[in-house]
């Protein structure tokens, strides 16, 4: 699998020529993003910043659009998504999804724009033994602080925060553990083995 990050949260997974794309920024959003064919959109949050599913059609690719709870199944690709609350850039709280992911023999868990340190009981049972875990930070999201607590907690393989430089570091100090930086990270199952709140930055 190859996972990439494009512009500010955007995040394409690559599996062989599967191709899925996370949280898509519109064009009507500030935020940078990138432009591809995929086969699988997920969608966290009804927002400008994430749901630029348009973004992701490329010639004849128009991909399938997940935005909200549920259990889903697309070229192979199992996805369960669940309801949490996010305060993204207001107080006024919204519906965000958390997407679990099987995806080339691994378990890859999104938080989306999560705004508190606890999930649902549902959500909880559906995270056990995560791969790779993507954790976003961020005003009116979860801090380094909170993040590194609530990744800690998850006990994943592999941790991504996504955020500013500065609020990346801050989270690798939290957990302990050096980042290993990259603009892709290229990963096989047996690449995780043995690891435990290993940090990378893309």
């Amino acid at each position: 699998m190859i996972i990439t990050r494009q512009g500010d949260l955007e995040i394409k997974l690559q599996a062989g020529d599967t191709i899925a794309g996370i949280n898509p920024p519109s064009k009507d959003s500030k935020l940078k993003g990138g432009k591809f064919g995929a086969n699988i959109a997920l969608v966290s949050l009804n927002h400008k910043d994430y749901d630029g599913v348009d973004m992701l059609a490329f010639g004849d690719k128009k991909p399938f659009v997940i935005s909200g709870p549920g259990e889903y199944e697309v070229k192979g690709v199992f996805i369960k998504g669940f309801g949490s609350r996010s305060d993204y850039e207001s107080k006024k709280e919204k519906i965000n999804t958390i997407y679990v992911l099987s995806m080339d023999g691994m378990k890859i868990v999104h938080l989306g724009a999560l705004s508190e340190e606890k999930l649902s009981e549902e959500a909880l049972e559906a995270v056990d033994d995560i791969d790779i875990l993507m954790i976003q930070l961020g005003e009116n999201m979860l801090t380094p602080a909170q993040a590194a607590k609530l990744a800690v907690f998850l006990e994943a393989k592999l941790i991504i925060p996504i955020g500013s430089v500065e609020d990346q570091k801050k989270f690798a100090k939290e957990v302990g553990a050096k980042a290993e930086e990259t603009d892709k990270l290229t990963l096989k199952r047996k690449d995780l083995e043995g690891k435990s709140n290993a940090v990378a930055f893309i």
